[in-house]
């Protein structure tokens, strides 16, 4: 009889070894990554991978599209945000920023055609319930219109807990909305005073609770850990309150400091920060507490309940990820809306404007908003594969890269495979004749092993752009 026991989180994750990798490096929701992008693709470009889509889905037929909307106004700010945002208590700066959306759409419509299916569509910000009720139904609307919402599709939407009400989530449920995403952070009081977002654990758990009732397909809380005056011992108190609401899916999200990036961080005392050791006690808290709680550890800093699509998808291989993270959807087309939103069409990655004025004048003259972008090259469409297979599936087997890149794995990756060594020798990935496997502790640091593959990264090593992995 066996009588051996798993090893617990504390004995997986070490002191030194949460140490030892605790550098910055690309989440990969894209590779290559955001910062990679030129200012020699703009619109031009885009239009093309457009057209080609169309072309392509005229001879062939096309996959489902994803749809991400960006909508940039939030009522008040929250001092640790490196998110694109507009901070106003003016709605009517919502009813005309719908107006742009749907110049935005004709644009697209234009050249994809009417009734493009559509798999997913998320609404992200900012503040997406910044839109009153007219104003999101009427962009509910305006994408019904021009798109096809598949009856299966995932329609997810972020909501600040602090704008809404039950009756709201009753109307935003009305809508077609069966996903979404509440933003908590941390329950402290202290905490949330230090970085200007006050919301009560009970006002929280009640809107929780009517999202549950709603029978809302998915209901995501976001966490971060790092901030100033969190503790371990406080944040310790956070994981208990929000493993108790029991959400079907949480984000944990480490706290990158760069206030020479993100001018609202500049409010932040760096001196109130934690800890790098505090850190990394806060980490291994909420691995222990979440999976202790009966939640599957999706990777990364993705936990979901076992029945969850996403947990789900885990165990059958099957997971995704893309600029909102993780995902169930198979890899898509995404159509990105909105000031500063991310698209990728065909081997091409795109971002609009950064600003409103910006974004408003290219469309004001009948031109896609895109600024800049990048062309996958030969090599960039190999690394992806190797990348996201690794970051989604734990896994990487050289005869299935082989036969879709036409190329000799140990041959290309000669410099990758020695870097590996390092992290065979921590336990952290497994690799044999013919494939790369991460082990049960790599899976807590997966961008670590990912970012081996990364040859901008590692050409340039200027990593401080980045969050931090730990």
């Amino acid at each position: 009889m066996n009588t051996t026991t798993a090893p617990s989180i504390a004995e997986l994750l070490t002191d030194d070894l949460l140490t030892k990798l605790d550098v910055p490096g690309p989440r990969y929701t894209s590779y290559p990554t955001a910062d990679r992008f030129v200012e020699a693709f703009g619109p031009a470009e885009y239009r093309r991978a457009l057209q080609q889509r169309a072309q392509g889905a005229v001879i062939g037929g096309a996959p489902a599209l994803s749809l991400y909307v960006h909508i940039p106004f939030c009522e008040s700010l929250c001092y640790y945000c490196a998110c694109n945002k507009i901070i106003t208590k003016h709605k009517s700066r919502g009813a005309e920023y719908v107006d742009l959306l749907e110049r935005e759409v004709a644009l697209h419509v234009a050249d994809l055609g009417r009734g493009q299916p559509v798999s997913q569509l998320h609404l992200g910000g900012g503040s997406p319930t910044f839109l009153d009720d007219a104003m999101l139904g009427r962009l509910i609307t305006l994408l019904r219109g021009a798109f096809k919402i598949l009856p299966e599709a995932e329609v997810s939407i972020e909501v600040d807990p602090r704008t809404v009400d039950r009756e709201r989530l009753r109307r935003i449920a009305g809508m077609g909305f069966n996903r979404i995403s509440f933003g908590i952070q941390d329950f402290d009081p202290q905490v949330q005073a230090a970085v200007h977002r006050v919301q009560s654990p009970e006002s929280v758990g009640e809107l929780v609770a009517e999202a549950r009732a709603l029978r809302f397909e998915s209901i995501n809380a976001d966490l971060i850990y790092g901030l100033p005056c969190q503790t371990p011992e406080s944040f310790q108190r956070t994981i208990a309150q929000v493993a108790m609401l029991r959400p079907t899916r949480i984000a944990l999200y480490a706290y990158a400091h760069l206030p020479q990036r993100f001018k609202p961080q500049r409010r932040i005392d760096a001196m109130e920060l934690p800890s790098a050791e505090q850190r990394v006690s806060m980490l291994r808290a909420a691995l222990t507490g979440f999976i202790g709680s009966g939640y599957v550890h999706i990777g990364m800093d993705h936990f979901a309940l076992p029945d969850d699509a996403l947990a789900v998808a885990k165990r059958q291989g099957r997971l995704h990820r893309n600029f909102q993270g993780y995902s169930t959807q198979p890899d898509c087309d995404l159509i990105a809306l909105g000031v500063s939103a991310i698209g990728r069409v065909g081997a091409t990655y795109s971002q609009n404007a950064k600003t409103l004025e910006e974004y408003t004048d290219a469309l004001m003259q009948g031109q896609f908003p895109v600024v800049r972008g990048l062309a996958l090259t030969r090599d960039d469409l190999l690394r992806r594969s190797v990348i996201m297979a690794l970051m989604c599936q734990g896994r990487v087997d050289d005869e299935s890269i082989e036969l879709a890149h036409l190329v000799h794995m140990r041959e290309v990756f000669v410099p990758e495979f020695e870097r590996l060594k390092p992290l065979v020798d921590a336990g952290l990935v497994d690799v044999t004749d013919d494939a790369i496997q991460v082990t049960a502790k790599g899976w807590y640091f997966v961008r670590a092993i990912a970012m081996v593959f990364d040859r901008h990264l590692q050409a340039d090593k200027v990593r401080e752009r980045f969050s931090r992995i730990i």
